[in-house]
């Protein structure tokens, strides 16, 4: 039986220029969808998934996260003193939600070195890794459908996506072969090798690796093996390929919606769609949506 997976590394330490001046003063990660941060949805999609124990990888300016997360006395005094039992709920339920430890990234050097930097907090056991700009709608969690395939074959898979061939080159390529999975032969792939970036021209597919992550302790060996690679950062694919010499790898096309909020326009629809399916929104917002000159 694989070993349980019990921890989720949540890097968050890149500078967020995409969506300057807002992020000048605040962690693109705690900008917000409707009314909660980015990084939220993906800590809940851990929760939900099983996950107890989250890793947070920051950096400098960056200790919103911390604060979101903890306990605001202050603010709980003050909402309880005026009755407002309903925010206090809230306000509760984020700081009670999980437990999280933080590490520094001193300097943003690419996804593989801030996975790296978590490793003494990880220790010897698999663990998964949130890449919290990719929010992924599903009725199953996403993360939790990863954990399905590591626990029935014990080893790691990357969720994968198929995106048009001219926009491979913004992630992650997989050169996978087609397997049989409870009774389906469109999802889950073995994996034959890993390319970062790839030109449209020389990706081996168009199956993009999306910010989901189940991998092994053997990875940081791999990370502290390999080179900087594309745009001289340690990148973590590079390191999923160095280990794809000694251990097979998955990777299953996930069930589900992603939305890239670390793009400005992904950003946009993740922010209308969500609003659309509030119960307390949905309606008129839908009306001033369906009322505008467009």
């Amino acid at each position: 039986m694989a070993p349980k997976v019990r921890k989720a590394v949540f890097p968050a330490a890149g500078l967020g220029t995409g969506f300057l001046p807002a992020t000048k003063a605040q962690p693109k990660e705690m900008l917000p969808l409707v009314d909660k941060p980015i990084i939220q949805y993906g800590v809940e999609e851990a929760m939900h998934s099983g996950i107890q124990n989250i890793i947070i990888v920051t950096g400098r300016g960056k200790s919103a996260i911390e604060d979101h997360f903890d306990v605001s006395f202050e603010l709980e005094n003050l909402l309880e003193t005026r009755g407002r039992k309903d925010q206090l709920a809230i306000v509760r339920s984020v700081s009670d939600m999980i437990n999280v430890a933080y590490v520094r990234q001193k300097e943003a050097l690419g996804l593989g070195h801030a996975v790296l930097r978590a490793m003494e907090l990880v220790g010897e056991e698999p663990f998964a890794v949130v890449l919290a700009d990719d929010v992924i709608d599903a009725e199953t969690p996403c993360l939790r459908q990863l954990l399905d395939i590591y626990e029935f074959f014990g080893a790691p898979v990357v969720a994968v996506m198929e995106v048009p061939q001219e926009d491979i080159a913004a992630y992650g390529a997989i050169d996978a072969e087609p397997i049989t999975h409870n009774g389906s032969r469109d999802r889950l792939y073995r994996v034959r090798d890993l390319v970062e970036k790839p030109k449209p021209s020389e990706a081996p597919s168009n199956l993009a690796i999306i910010g989901r992550y189940v991998l092994i302790p053997e990875i940081f060996q791999s990370l502290q093996s390999i080179e900087p690679g594309s745009g001289s950062e340690l990148q973590l694919t590079d390191a999923l390929r160095h280990l794809l010499r000694t251990r097979p790898i998955y990777a299953y096309r996930f069930e589900g919606k992603r939305y890239d909020a670390g793009d400005k326009l992904g950003f946009l629809k993740a922010t209308v769609e969500f609003a659309l399916q509030r119960h307390d929104l949905g309606g008129p917002f839908r009306a001033y949506l369906q009322g505008l000159n467009l």
